[in-house]
């Protein structure tokens, strides 16, 4: 399943991606569910069972509630307030080498601020000082289920699926600071969408699927998630050891090579550019990048 969370008027909801332009408003098919998918991810069988019907007939140029036009309400990301986004450093062999920095021994885990969440085609945008940020492509992995010291061979019990993600650095404050929360924290710096794909619809531990970065068109990065130093299930293990994980929480697993600080010369956002971050078989995120 695709999971979404919308706008449509002044409500936000709850829904599932039918296909390429139905959606399923959960609410309308059972009032009494949460709003949220924080919530909602214990009751991922019942929401199954729900729409088993609508998939086989979702398509029509008019959809009639519970069904909904994907054009016609504005996509928010999936997870609208995680306790936390945890990100991962260092976590392709070739980013670390375009970096001249040692693989690391153990993650490298840093956090952003939820605050900086952005929607699919939401804006990145850019304050009048703001001439040093980059873009990052990243597989995101989101708990669904609550945990602390999970092991390895049980982290799949605790997924509730994956996203795109883009991990938006200011470079200057990050290099600045000598550690990354500022730099990595900035309003609209956290693209992530347009859904979470349940597991099931993916390899196990989402391995093997191609991950690229374009900007204006242009392949920034283009790697595979089998490339990861550390997969899903390690991270997921490293980070729950003494810190409990919450449903809704995010895991940003790291950027592969081509990132544009680390180019020869560096290139960094600018307004007008248009930033695409996609996934095999989870989905494409798209921004554009206005000034402030």
């Amino acid at each position: 399943m695709r999971l979404v969370t919308y706008r449509d008027g002044p409500g936000v909801r709850p829904g599932l991606v039918l296909d390429e332009n139905t959606g399923l408003d959960l609410l309308a098919c059972d009032s009494s569910l949460p709003r949220r998918w924080n919530e909602l991810f214990a009751s991922v069988d019942h929401i199954r069972k729900l729409a088993e019907p609508y998939f086989a007939t979702s398509a029509m140029k008019d959809p009639q509630p519970p069904l909904f036009s994907l054009s016609a309400v504005q996509l928010l990301p999936p997870i609208l307030e995680p306790t936390k986004i945890i990100a991962v450093g260092r976590n392709y062999r070739d980013h670390a080498e375009e970096q001249h920095a040692k693989l690391p021994k153990t993650p490298l885990l840093f956090s952003k601020a939820p605050s900086c969440l952005q929607s699919h085609n939401g804006p990145i945008v850019l304050d009048p000082d703001l001439n040093q940020v980059d873009a990052e492509a990243e597989l995101a992995v989101v708990i669904g289920r609550a945990g602390r010291a999970i092991t390895r061979e049980l982290a799949q019990d605790h997924i509730a699926g994956y996203t795109c993600f883009n991990d938006v650095s200011d470079r200057a404050a990050q290099f600045a600071d000598k550690q990354w929360f500022r730099g990595k924290s900035i309003d609209t710096g956290g693209p992530c969408g347009p859904w979470i794909v349940t597991p099931d619809e993916l390899p196990d531990l989402a391995s093997g699927l191609a991950i690229s970065a374009r900007w204006n068109g242009q392949i920034m990065q283009n790697s595979n998630t089998d490339l990861l130093i550390f997969p899903v299930d390690v991270l997921i293990s490293f980070a729950s050891r003494h810190m409990t994980l919450l449903p809704g929480d995010i895991i940003a697993t790291g950027t592969p090579g081509g990132v544009g600080v680390f180019r020869d010369p560096p290139l960094f956002l600018r307004p007008g550019d248009l930033i695409e971050v996609e996934i095999q078989q989870i989905g494409k995120l798209t921004n554009p990048v206005i000034a402030a």
